[in-house]
Formats: C-alpha cells, structure tokens, sequence
C-alpha cells in the first residue's frame, strides 16, 4: 500500500476513536507498540511499525481485542516473546493471535488489502501452522455468523465505504 492509503486509515482510524475512546493510529519509525495517554500525551497511542498498512492494521486489531483495562496498559499488558521462539513457544504465540489475526483479516479485506498470516518467528524458521490457519479463519468465520465485535465493526464497515468493497462473506476468506 502507498503511503496516501497509510494517511487515509490514519485519518479514518482517527476519526473514529480520537473523540469517543480517546485513541489515535500513529506511524512510527520502529517497532510497534501501543502507549496509553500519559502526563505528555493527551491520547492512547497505537503505534504502528516504520509506515507500514499491515503493520496498521495487526496493531488495530490488538487494540480491538484489548478491554478496556488492558488499554491502560502499555503494549495492553499481553506477553510476548520475541523472533526465536521455540515450537512451544510458538505454539502459544499461535493460540493467542488467532483472535486480533482474524480481525485483521477481516479488516484487510475490507480496506481490499492482501492478508498474510504472520507467525512473527523469521529467525527460528517456523511459519504460520496449517492448524493457525484454520484457526484463524473458523474464526473469522464465527464472527461473520454471529456479528462483529463493535469496534471491529464500525472499521469493516468504515474501511468498505472508503475503499468501495464490497460486503464480506464466508467465501473471501480461505486458506
């Protein structure tokens, strides 16, 4: 995606949430991260990485995922474990990243953006599992049978109005 699509998601993102969660989409230079407001920021910060769509879009989709304790936190308060995993670890990074995967997902097709699982472990040459996979897209699958979670909703439906998609279905997502 060219850098006028990065703007536009950050304008649209913005819109959305800068008033009414207090929340704004910022391009960073590095790695991602989200920062609550603090004493030198008025809004919560999801930062995403070096001006990347993808990157944008996986860090909303955590945001989505985090209540509203955890969007206290910096970065929410999940854990994580860097490029290197072990099959275990691995294995753990998996089944926790079904849930904002299959909101990216689902977000990227809206925004008619190509999709990638990322299993976020390049060192250790483990790439996303056939069974994350499919995880992640029963997932997305749950959820267009029983409803968007409201946030997620209102930037499917954002993300389909400014880049003129068309309604999602079962059939755009297979693996």
């Amino acid at each position: 995606m060219n850098e006028p699509a990065v703007a536009e998601l950050i304008a649209l993102f913005n819109q959305l949430f800068k008033d009414s969660l207090n929340t704004i989409l910022v391009k960073g230079d590095d790695e991602p991260i989200y920062l609550p407001a603090d004493e030198e920021n008025d809004h919560h910060r999801v930062i995403f990485a070096h001006g990347f769509y993808a990157s944008a879009l996986h860090e909303i989709a955590h945001w989505c995922v985090a209540g509203a304790e955890r969007r206290k936190l910096v970065d929410f308060g999940y854990w994580y474990k860097p490029d290197g995993r072990t099959a275990d670890e691995q294995a753990e990074f998996e089944r926790v990243e079904v849930r904002p995967q299959a909101f990216e997902w689902l977000m990227s097709q809206a925004a008619g953006h190509k999709f990638h699982f990322s299993a976020d472990n390049l060192s250790s040459d483990i790439g996303a599992s056939d069974r994350f996979q499919k995880d992640v897209q029963q997932m997305v699958h749950d959820l267009l049978d029983k409803g968007l979670p409201e946030r997620v909703g209102l930037l499917v439906t954002a993300l389909r109005e400014q880049n003129g998609t068309g309604a999602l279905s079962k059939a755009d997502f297979q693996v």
